[in-house]
């Protein structure tokens, strides 16, 4: 496959000033909800406001021949929005053969708006946008659980696949440890985590250089993130299947420039023995940057080959690419 790395540098960094430019909440106004949804005793602050449902959805007429359907969510991270999966969204389309898909906002007040297609068949695409966007893992977590269990309930949709971009990957995770134990909540069934930090972010709980993976795949030191997900591991559904993707930008801090290689593969560790198939592909050079990886079609091709939405297998095709199974 044909990579226009400039070409697609390009629009990535459109998309980011772009988004720049959008009127935004102040960052103060987003950090203190986020702080509230982050702990749990302080959740019902938020509870306190009304919530408001904004349905604008569209639906295709029902395909007798789709039994069960399992919809396809794209999850951004810290500071992300939708520019961030619009890419990932677009060539997904193109590569099911509809361009239509939904987009959800939610806000930490519950409040939820849907736009868009809920399409008819077997993989609808649902686009997850956090209004207040400067927050933690546990405040996306906190997201996911009230977002998915309203859209299942909606959509009567009982499992469903993710495809998560830095934060997004081990909120994904930890929000399967979390609600394993809820019988009525959508299950996960496949995952493509890209660039994820699960043991540490950049100067932020990991120096590059400095942590090291044993022989078994074990780091040396695990942030307390990480801790919780190595408990609760038990909790993690083995018939789900996963696939790691994370940059190398070749420099000398062993990076995509935000999350180490360290970090990103720690995961293996904690979910390979379990999870019904796992797979890792490292990304190399200057589109393995953090903030460049979801809009890197070679990264795109993978994933929805992965997902069963492209027909072909995994493969290598280039240098830059070092898929590990």
């Amino acid at each position: 496959m044909f990579f226009n790395q400039k070409e697609y540098s390009e629009e990535a960094e459109k998309n980011r000033q772009k988004n720049d430019k959008q009127k935004d909440q102040s960052f103060t106004y987003m950090l203190t909800i986020g702080l509230l949804a982050t702990f749990p005793p302080t959740r019902w602050l938020l509870r306190l406001h009304k919530r408001k449902i904004i349905d604008k959805v569209t639906y295709e007429k029902r395909n007798p021949k789709i039994k069960e359907q399992i919809p396809i969510f794209y999850i951004h991270g810290f500071r992300g929005g939708d520019y961030t999966t619009n890419i990932m969204v677009q060539q997904a389309g193109i590569d099911k053969g509809s361009s239509k898909y939904l987009k959800v906002t939610s806000d930490l007040f519950g409040n939820i708006k849907m736009e868009g297609t809920w399409t008819n068949d077997r993989h609808p695409i649902v686009q997850l946008v956090f209004k207040q966007r400067v927050v933690g893992v546990y405040a996306i977590c906190y997201y996911l659980r009230f977002t998915l269990n309203f859209l299942s309930k909606k959509f009567k949709f009982k499992q469903y696949d993710a495809v998560a971009h830095s934060l997004g990957a081990p909120s994904v995770i930890k929000t399967e440890m979390q609600t394993f134990y809820r019988r009525h909540f959508p299950r996960l069934r496949k995952a493509a985590l890209i660039a994820g930090p699960f043991n540490g972010v950049m100067y932020l709980g990991d120096i590059p250089n400095v942590n090291k993976l044993n022989e078994n795949g074990r780091p040396l030191l695990m942030s307390p993130s990480y801790i919780g997900m190595l408990i609760n591991r038990y909790r993690f559904n083995p018939d789900i299947s996963i696939l790691n993707i994370y940059g190398n930008v070749l420099d000398e801090t062993n990076t995509d420039r935000f999350i180490s290689v360290i970090s990103a593969k720690s995961i293996r560790y904690i979910l390979a023995p379990i999870s019904h198939t796992f797979q890792e592909v490292e990304i190399r050079g200057s589109m393995a940057e953090h903030s460049m990886m979801h809009d890197n079609l070679m990264v795109i091709n993978i994933v929805d080959t992965f997902l069963g939405i492209k027909q072909h297998n995994i493969e290598q095709e280039s240098e830059n690419i070092t898929p590990i199974f």
